[in-house]
This record gives structure tokens, C-alpha cells and sequence, in this order.
């Protein structure tokens, strides 16, 4: 919409610049109200855009902060997760290296129950022959002992046998059981390395989902932070264009005020040849512009600002002195300005380029009585209807001009 109405603004300019320069005359003293509203509207919507430009830059940062704020926790949370998976890695290897001691387990277990089971069908064996034959078959191997030594080595021998077998029994039932009990601790400390594992998992699982539901904020944010930098290129541009738009308009305005301020400076001249006799004029020196105290109060413009231009006019035909400030004994063009402005109180620099800072600026089409008009090398003070009252030169002394007779290089307002 703002596009819109800002070429509707370069259209109406465009417009009106085309009537003024066409040949559209302006009464005495009146404004240019159509380029003055114009400009107005320009600039409040420039104040507007500006002011929404600085609440998008406030809410460009806010939202930058925020999202660095966010990123920082995404930081965050990938180096946890990074330090999850690494401890998932090693739990890996550690049941890796669990399932193999469980595999040699079970093989050492298989071997321990081969062994048990070969030396238990021995002994079954032996004890078979030894007692299934009867007790005359150990009664024989006692009797057939040839001295008491003899027999107390056959029973010695017998005992020892028996002995041997149970010692050789109950070392594999126990090497047996060792083996089960490793191979039961290896599968408990397994399961509890895979409940670990799972755990973890299940941990990397929630702070992924955390890390992913901060960069999609992270996202929202970068997208709001996007779309409020183009909405403020977007105010920026329009705020350049009407700016462009309020140069041209001036421009107009400028030359419009200064076809109107011709015409209307031959009208009076006209009027002044013609009608002389009837007007309350200040005399001039021969060849100057003439002023009525009455145009100048009826100029738009401050009551000051016209008491000024009026009190000034009263010393035209006075001389002009190189570096004076009298107004009656002599001055230069801007001695008189800066004497005349100090008669009222006001204190303005001495030279003319200093002039140029003095006050405020204004353009010539909003210029009023009392203002300074300064010209490359020169000053003057404008009085209404695109007049002027300086101290011209040596030879013409202090008189009255036209204001457009030199190019207008600013309009500086003091009061």
C-alpha cells in the first residue's frame, strides 16, 4: 500500500510541476499550497517509516539475542549428545569383549563337564570291578599278601585308589562350578552393560528431541529476523524515494517561486511607473526595485521578522564601505545584515560565508521578511514579494533588489 501511494505522490509532483512550469501564474504573496502539502505528507509518512524502521531494529536485536541464547543450549545439548555416544561406543566395545569372555565361558564349561563325565565312568568302572565281583575278590587281593607289609600295602594301595578318585571327582565338580559361576557372573554383567546401553540410548534419544525442538525455534527466529530486516529495507527504500520526491517537489517549488516572483516583480515594476504618486514609497537610487511598507506587512511571515525587513529598508541610499557596520556612515553587505539584526538584539557572525550557518535553513519558495538571503560572495535580507534590501556595491550604495538578480545559494532564518 505504501508503494502505491508514494507513486501517487511522484505522479501528483510530477503533475503540478508540469502546471507551474506551463504557465500557471501565483497572485502576490501567495503561497504554493499543493507542493507544500505535498511535502508535508511526505515527510510524516518518512517519520512514520522511520519510527517503524527503530522498532524493527529493537525487535531485530531482541529476536538476535534470543536466538543466541538458543543456539548456545544447542551448543550445548550436541556436546552432551557427543558425549553420550562416545560412552555408548565404549559400552559397546565392553560388550563386545563380555560376549567373547561368555563364549570362551561356555567353551571352558563344555570342556570341564567332558572331563568331569570321563572321570566319573572311570571311577565307575573301577569301583564296578572292585565290588560288583563280591567282597572275595577285595578279600583276595587282601589274603594274597605274602606278609603284613605286603597287606598293608594292598590296602594302602586300594584306599589310595579310592582317594584319588574322589579328590579327582570333587576338583572337577568344583572346577565345574567355578566355571558356571563365571560364566553366570559374565551374563549378569552383560545384561547390566546392555540396560546401560539401552539407558543411554533412550537419553540420547530425549536431548536429540530437545536439540531438535531448539533449532526449529532457532529456525522461527532466523526466519522472523529475515523477514524484519526486508520489512525495513523495504521502509528504507520508500523513505529514500520520498526523499528524492521532496528534492524534486522543492525544486519545483524553486523555480515556480521564481517565475512567480518575476512576474510579479514586472507587475509592481508596472505598477510603480504608472501609478508612483499614489504609494507611500521609500526614494531609491536610480535603477533600484521599490518597496511598499504595506506588502511588507501583509507578507506571510512573523511580526519580527517584518519589523526587521521594514527598519532596514529605512537606511537604503545610505553608502556602502568596504568592512563597515554603520547604517548611516557606511557598511558592507554583511555589516549591514549583522548591525541590523543587532539593533533588535540578535547576534549573528561578521562575515557573509559564516552567515550561511547562522539560524536555520529554509528554502527560497518558504522564505519570509527578515530572512538572509545569501549569494555566492554576497548577503541580503529579503522583505517580501521576491525583494531584497543589501549594501549592493560602492557605486549603488544600500537599495533594494530583486531577490532572484544572483543565484540564491540558501535562506537562513534567525527569528
Amino acid at each position: 500500500m505504501r508503494r502505491k501511494k508514494g507513486f501517487g505522490y511522484i505522479v501528483s509532483a510530477v503533475l503540478c510541476a508540469s502546471m507551474l512550469l506551463g504557465g500557471i501564474e501565483f497572485g502576490a504573496g501567495r503561497e504554493i499550497p499543493v507542493y507544500a502539502a505535498k511535502k508535508d505528507d511526505l515527510r510524516r509518512q518518512n517519520e512514520e517509516d522511520e519510527k517503524n524502521l527503530g522498532d524493527l531494529e529493537e525487535q531485530v536485536d531482541e529476536l538476535s539475542g534470543e536466538q543466541e541464547g538458543i543456539d548456545s543450549e544447542i551448543a550445548a545439548l550436541s556436546n552432551e549428545i557427543s558425549e553420550i555416544m562416545a560412552s555408548i561406543s565404549l559400552l559397546e566395545d565392553e560388550i563386545a569383549v563380555k560376549k567373547d569372555e561368555i563364549v570362551q565361558a561356555k567353551l571352558d564349561l563344555e570342556e570341564a563337564v567332558k572331563v568331569e563325565r570321563a572321570q566319573y565312568e572311570g571311577m565307575k568302572v573301577r569301583i564296578k570291578e572292585m565290588y560288583e565281583s563280591g567282597d572275595s575278590n577285595y578279600l583276595d587281593v587282601i589274603f594274597s599278601a605274602t606278609s603284613m607289609e605286603s597287606l598293608l600295602n594292598k590296602a594302602d594301595y586300594v584306599e589310595k585308589l579310592h582317594e584319588y578318585d574322589r579328590k579327582m571327582f570333587t576338583n572337577y565338580q568344583i572346577a565345574r562350578q567355578n566355571v558356571e559361576e563365571l560364566k553366570e557372573a559374565l551374563e549378569i554383567e552383560e545384561s547390566e552393560l546392555e540396560a546401560a546401553q539401552e539407558g543411554l540410548e533412550e537419553e540420547m534419544a530425549s536431548v536429540e528431541e530437545a536439540r531438535a525442538e531448539l533449532e526449529a525455534i532457532s529456525a522461527d527466529y532466523a526466519m522472523q529476523i529475515s523477514k524484519a530486516k526486508q520489512q525495513a529495507e523495504v521502509y528504507k527504500t520508500q523513505i529514500r524515494q520520498r526523499n528524492a520526491q521532496i528534492k524534486q517537489i522543492e525544486e519545483a517549488e524553486r523555480k515556480a517561486a521564481e517565475e512567480a516572483a518575476r512576474k510579479k516583480a514586472e507587475e509592481e515594476k508596472k505598477k510603480n511607473q504608472s501609478n508612483a504618486s499614489q504609494s507611500t514609497t521609500t526614494s531609491k537610487p536610480s535603477g533600484t526595485a521599490t518597496v511598499n511598507k504595506d506588502e511588507i506587512m501583509a507578507a506571510n511571515g512573523s511580526a519580527k521578522g517584518k519589523e526587521i525587513a521594514i527598519y532596514a529598508c529605512g537606511f537604503v541610499g545610505n553608502p556602502y564601505v568596504a568592512g563597515g557596520t554603520s547604517l548611516t556612515n557606511g557598511a558592507d553587505c554583511s555589516g549591514f545584515t549583522q548591525s541590523v539584526y543587532k539593533a533588535f538584539g540578535y547576534s549573528i557572525p561578521r562575515s557573509s560565508t559564516s552567515q550561511r550557518t547562522a539560524g536555520t535553513q529554509v528554502s527560497y519558495a518558504e522564505a519570509q521578511p527578515g530572512d538572509i538571503i545569501c549569494y555566492p560572495g554576497h548577503v541580503a535580507l529579503y522583505i517580501g514579494n521576491g525583494k531584497i534590501v543589501h549594501a549592493s556595491s560602492a557605486k549603488t550604495g544600500i537599495k533594494i533588489s530583486n531577490a532572484l538578480y544572483r543565484e540564491i545559494i540558501c535562506v537562513r532564518r534567525i527569528v
